[in-house]
């Protein structure tokens, strides 16, 4: 706007350093003041137009927002219905009656939830009254005043929870991949659907309870005391994926159930093993015993080298490196999942070559009926129930382990190192490099000498 619009007439003097920008028509015009009668006027004074400027902003300013008690309740049942234009209706309290321009008709509260403004939808109002609208709408308020999160909540409500078998099927789906034994896969799920499915499975994952755990676990608890505690322990993996999944809040419900449960006084029960000094002569009744040759092998091997069943039946010819007397297992047939090197005596290479020109060079050194097919894990079982020995083939590990500790001097970390055992110190775990191969070369020399 030029000096002389704000001054008038061609004499109209601006002040220096100062600007003023045209004002709006239509705001002095709603405002009933003729702008023209301004820039007209016979007052020459800048000190009069400048009162008058300020007559004129105090007009502007009463054109805010009016002042006065916030709206309550202020819409009707017969207004609600009524209403057409498409806009947004006040009731009062934040609750808002929103027309689309569809005409459709629903409800949203505005509230502050957390210190954080929110819209929040309380349906249509084919389904919520006004009477509901407002007892929602307090309901609201209220749980925000508390510091809780309404609109989390309702979100929370729309998720499909699974029920508690469901559950537990797509844990046992997205973990199986990770285990390695068959037989340990199988019993997982069917301990479940044995013992904890007739009870909770049709509930969903979310609505158990502990009182719910105790149900299933207080049936086995004394009468199968290790089922239960694996039972126990697979409730708490479904549980723990279910709040993690945001299907479940809150504490774990297997934590306090021990809690409502006797206390089981049973001892653990460790693999039946013989004493060490017996072994040598388990050993000549097995090559003396009527039992498929391969088989018998295959148990000789395991004692002579003090590994697992498993890591035994599906061992391969290429595994072995006779020249250097060296037996590496894979990792993935570890229970430790790192590669293991076993050192093998000279009866141990003898058992191998023997093994390997009756096997005809097939893909397991041991094989059952089909060539393609290792021996079963059952077959050290009968074995010994053909010998009517009350022990374990894992036992033998036991075995070696008590010879080791009483009858020799080897060093404890040396003999738990050709246990493959983990080394249970973190700290100490993280620096040991090396596998004590040359050590523990002697140890199980010294062993095949006990055995023979």
């Amino acid at each position: 706007m030029s000096p002389k619009a704000i001054y008038g007439g061609e004499g109209g003097r601006q002040l220096e350093g100062q600007r003023c920008a045209e004002p709006s028509n239509k705001v002095f015009t709603t405002n009933n003041i003729n702008m023209r009668l301004l820039q007209r006027s016979s007052l020459q004074s800048n000190e009069m137009r400048l009162i008058m400027w300020v007559i004129l902003w105090g007009k502007i300013k009463t054109m805010s927002k009016p002042r006065g008690k916030h709206p309550e309740k202020a819409l009707s049942a017969l207004q609600v219905k009524q209403l057409s234009a498409a806009g947004r209706y006040a009731d009062g309290n934040g609750l808002y009656l929103v027309v689309d321009p569809s005409g459709a008709k629903r409800w949203t509260l505005r509230l502050t939830i957390q210190g954080k403004r929110c819209d929040m939808g309380l349906g249509s109002l084919s389904l919520v009254s006004l009477a509901e609208a407002r007892d929602k709408a307090l309901e609201y308020r209220k749980a925000a005043r508390r510091g809780e999160n309404p609109l989390a909540a309702k979100r929370q409500s729309k998720i499909i929870c699974p029920t508690f078998e469901e559950a537990a099927q797509a844990v046992f789906t997205d973990h199986k991949l990770a285990w390695k034994n068959d037989k340990h896969i199988q019993q997982w799920i069917n301990t479940l659907k044995e013992y904890a499915f007739p009870v909770i499975g049709d509930m969903r994952v979310d609505k158990v309870e502990t009182r719910d755990v105790l149900r299933v676990l207080s049936p086995i608890w004394l009468t199968k005391p290790e089922t239960a505690r694996r039972v126990r322990q697979r409730l708490t993996n479904i549980f723990d994926w279910a709040k993690a999944s945001g299907y479940r809040e809150g504490d774990n419900p297997v934590e306090g159930v021990t809690k409502g449960l006797p206390r089981q006084t049973g001892r653990v029960n460790h693999h039946a093993a013989l004493p060490f000094a017996d072994v040598p002569n388990f050993l000549a009744q097995l090559r003396a015993s009527n039992s498929n040759q391969i088989s018998k092998l295959a148990f000789e091997l395991l004692i002579m080298t003090a590994t697992r069943t498993s890591e035994t039946l599906f061992a391969k010819p290429e595994e072995f490196d006779l020249v250097h007397k060296i037996w590496i297992i894979p990792a993935e047939r570890m229970k430790t999942k790192r590669e293991h090197r076993v050192p093998l005596s000279a009866k141990a290479v003898t058992i191998i070559e023997e093994a390997k020109r009756i096997s005809l060079g097939g893909e397991y050194l041991f094989p059952g009926r089909k060539e393609d097919h290792p021996l079963s894990n059952m077959v050290f079982l009968k074995i010994i129930q053909g010998l009517n020995a009350s022990i374990t083939a894992h036992g033998f590990r036991s075995s070696f382990r008590d010879w080791a500790a009483e009858a020799t001097n080897h060093a404890h970390d040396v003999v738990e190192m050709a246990l493959a055992h983990t080394i249970q110190n973190k700290v100490e775990a993280a620096y040991r490099r090396g596998d004590l191969f040359e050590k523990r070369r002697i140890l199980m020399d010294d062993w095949a000498n006990f055995l023979n």
